[in-house]
């Protein structure tokens, strides 16, 4: 009998388990609440959720729809040149470099100026990012890119949309809209992937802003003559901030 007592689970260890399942699902919760509703609508207002793209009736009945937003300290003939060249092969994807090279996603550094034979760019046309073979759906200059994939067993539109405030700022908006097959595998899959699919689109977006935001300065600095052509500028402002 005492021998049985002492293998019996005492208060403090049962304390101890029902602490960490709460913990847990407290983590939990937060995380699928709060982080993940973020996740869905990083940086964007009401308005900007509500916006009907030019992509948006490309898939029926998404999976999910996610949509970022950020503002731009240009006009949008500053930030469509970035938007035009990205891609493998081409400009990158001004996300973690070292990140998108080590799984494939690009074979070169992300482009730190405007490259003029990646700027001719129409609907159909390819643009590869790793395995990923985007086609080019919708394009309208200075205004709106959609990109739609139907490979792997899913469909993906990933589109943006220029919004200007003002003549000096305009709203960068990305949606990005996925179908997969209703199946357990595939609902893991993608809440393994949110993320990492989050953390590198908002670092595109972010790199996007500081590489036109640069090249906006380096337009107005070499109208009064202060300062060299806009692409030595901007390859030189951003080489200086970013790490390697």
């Amino acid at each position: 009998m005492t021998a049985y007592r002492q293998n019996l689970p005492g208060p403090r260890r049962q304390t101890g388990r029902v602490a960490r399942v709460l913990a847990g699902l407290v983590l939990a919760g937060v995380y699928w609440f709060p982080v993940r509703r973020w996740f869905h609508r990083w940086g964007t207002t009401p308005e900007e959720l509500e916006r009907v793209m030019p992509g948006d009736g490309l898939i029926v009945n998404p999976t999910k729809v996610d949509t970022g937003a950020v503002t731009v300290n240009a006009p949008p003939e500053d930030i469509w040149p970035w938007l035009v060249q990205m891609g493998q092969g081409r400009g990158g994807l001004y996300s973690y470099d070292w990140l998108d090279r080590l799984f494939g996603f690009l074979d070169r550094p992300s482009a730190t100026s405007i490259l003029p034979e990646f700027q001719q760019l129409a609907v159909g046309d390819k643009i590869y990012w790793g395995r990923e073979e985007l086609t080019v759906e919708v394009l309208e200059p200075d205004r709106a890119l959609v990109l739609v994939d139907h490979g792997h067993g899913m469909d993906w539109v990933w589109q943006f949309g220029l919004y200007p405030g003002d003549e000096q700022r305009t709203r960068l908006v990305s949606r990005g809209i996925e179908r997969v097959p209703n199946t357990p595998l595939w609902w893991l899959f993608m809440r393994i992937s949110e993320p990492a699919a989050f953390i590198m689109t908002r670092r595109f977006m972010l790199g996007v802003k500081q590489r036109a935001e640069t090249l906006r300065e380096s337009v107005a600095d070499t109208t009064v003559g202060s300062r060299p052509g806009p692409a030595s500028a901007v390859s030189s402002s951003i080489h200086s901030e970013e790490t390697p």
